[in-house]
């Protein structure tokens, strides 16, 4: 008896469930049956139903052979006790004769309506060719192709090499500035580094031996000249020879007859390379090298001591050579970190988007909340752990009954609110039947409403849908747009959330308010949205 009475039970449950999904009611409207060639068909798809049903329209709706020349989004309107979901087509047909809008497929709660089928009759058009001319048929026109990839893949190419073509005058530049140092240094030190250089080369092929020769004899020409005041670089061995000798005479160059033979013998072998082509025995370029290095020495012991004025000259071009160095370097550096930052800031566009780089370096205000520190915390009864940019504060204007927490402002950013309101034990109802279950929840989303009309929202939009909180806890959402003023600012259209927990001895409701076009908003709803929870266990 038991098990038939609770079979029984069952079949009236079902029935009564399955009946409250039938009830939704499906209209089908045209604004005409009758149109000619080319006219539009206006048809309107209206679902009537309560205000917990979800309503899903076709995504792709086939109306064949008809065509959809414009679709609009699905208007809701409340109705007494229920919500009418409309939504309307534009349709059109190019051949007369008689058709058939075909019936759509609507789902509510998961259930299948469909849509009446309307019969359309087309009609053609007459024309008088006596009083309308007719004109031959428009040629083809070729579209103007979109540039707009290339154009684009041409600026990063362009970029590219610009910044290639930058790293290579830099190059130049450094090296430009490493031989400018290099011939600042005095004479004597630079003849010893350059033939330093030199002992690390060991020739062995004909044209090897040809440059170090070239390079040795280079070396010594050049200090004569610079040191000893000498016209030695335009001068053939002989004449350099002679006049060595001249200046030892004179005595104004004190230079021993053993290293005006070394000079004569290293010049002789250098000729000889250089001329006749002949390679010198092994070791012979080492030593020469070595006699070289001596000349260069013993010329520089052999010159007269320089006089007061000469020496305080050359403490002043050594430190005018110094604060050279130090500019220098200072622009070298300056110039490579501005490389830096530009090839950074590329790399940075490149990856993540001009926009995102620029909010971040001219610090947008939602991107600032975004990339910032943001604060978890719990607050009120039941506790609501949370995550905002900003921690949430108690208003003052909390009661015993209601307790207000809120951080930020929508006309510089986001807004958050936590909103909690305890309920006596008379108004605590066990709901049992779907339509007091309904009417309360409707009678939640309502308050909720006229507590966004008590923070000064004008023109507002509404959707209802339904929420799951991190930890599992089911509500209700509401979302939609609504109008802002501030004393001395236009009008800010914002869009607006709310998650309502409707508890049995409270109310806990998270508002989010922030401007619609904002471009973070969306990304800062959805974190704060993700954190919400409801400890259970403390």
């Amino acid at each position: 008896m038991k098990k038939q009475l609770f079979v029984l039970w069952v079949v009236c449950c079902a029935f009564q469930w399955s009946t409250a999904q039938l009830g939704a009611a499906v209209t089908t409207a045209v604004d005409s049956t009758q149109v000619r060639i080319g006219e539009q068909i206006n048809l309107t798809l209206q679902v009537k139903t309560d205000s917990l049903s979800m309503v899903e329209f076709p995504p792709e709706p086939q109306f064949l052979p008809f065509e959809i020349i414009e679709e609009s989004p699905i208007d809701t309107l409340r109705a007494q006790q229920h919500y009418l979901y409309t939504k309307r087509y534009a349709l059109i047909q190019f051949d007369s004769g008689a058709y058939w809008i075909p019936p759509q497929k609507i789902t509510v709660d998961g259930f299948s309506k469909f849509s009446d089928s309307v019969a359309i009759q087309v009609a053609t058009v007459v024309v008088d060719t006596l009083k309308q001319p007719l004109f031959d048929i428009k040629p083809i026109q070729e579209v103007e192709r979109s540039y707009t990839q290339l154009i684009k893949n041409i600026i990063w190419g362009v970029v590219f090499f610009l910044l290639l073509g930058l790293l290579y005058y830099l190059n130049k530049q450094y090296q430009k500035k490493k031989e400018a140092l290099l011939e600042e240094i005095p004479p004597f030190d630079r003849a010893l580094q350059e033939l330093k250089a030199l002992e690390d080369q060991l020739p062995t092929a004909q044209e090897e031996y040809k440059q170090y020769y070239s390079r040795l004899t280079d070396v010594v020409r050049r200090y004569l000249e610079e040191e000893a005041a000498i016209d030695a670089l335009e001068s053939t061995s002989d004449e350099l020879l002679e006049k060595l000798e001249l200046r030892k005479d004179a005595g104004t160059l004190d230079l021993s007859l053993e290293t005006l033979n070394n000079l004569k013998k290293v010049l002789q072998n250098a000729d000889l390379v250089k001329f006749a082509r002949s390679a010198p025995a092994i070791g012979i370029a080492t030593q020469d090298r070595k006699m070289v290095e001596q000349v260069v020495i013993e010329t520089k012991e052999a010159l007269p001591e320089p006089t007061q004025e000469e020496l305080e000259a050359t403490a002043a071009f050594q430190r005018e050579l110094e604060r050279k160095r130090r500019k220098q370097k200072i622009q070298l550096i300056g110039i490579s970190s501005l490389s830096l930052v530009v090839l950074a800031a590329i790399g940075a566009i490149a990856f993540y988007g001009f926009t995102p780089v620029k909010d971040t370096l001219f610090r947008y205000p939602t991107k600032v909340l975004l990339d910032g520190t943001w604060v978890q915390s719990q607050y009120g009864t039941p506790p609501v752990q949370l995550q905002t940019p900003e921690v949430l504060l108690r208003n003052p204007a909390s009661t015993s009954l209601t307790a207000i927490y809120n951080g930020g402002n929508p006309f510089e950013g986001v807004y958050s609110q936590l909103f909690f309101e305890k309920r006596s034990p008379e108004e605590d109802k066990k709901e049992s039947s779907q339509e007091e279950q309904e009417a309360a929840a409707r009678e939640i989303l309502d308050a909720a409403v006229e507590r966004y009309k008590a923070l000064g929202a004008t023109n507002l939009l509404v959707q209802n849908d339904n929420f799951t909180s991190a930890d599992g806890t089911e509500a209700l959402k509401m979302t939609g747009s609504l109008d802002l003023t501030q004393e001395g600012q236009e009008s800010l259209r914002c869009r607006f959330v709310s998650v309502i927990f409707p508890f049995e001895t409270s109310t806990v409701e998270l508002k989010i308010i922030y401007p619609k076009e904002d471009r973070y908003g969306e990304a800062i709803e959805e974190r704060i949205l993700n954190s919400l929870e409801i400890i259970k266990e403390l």
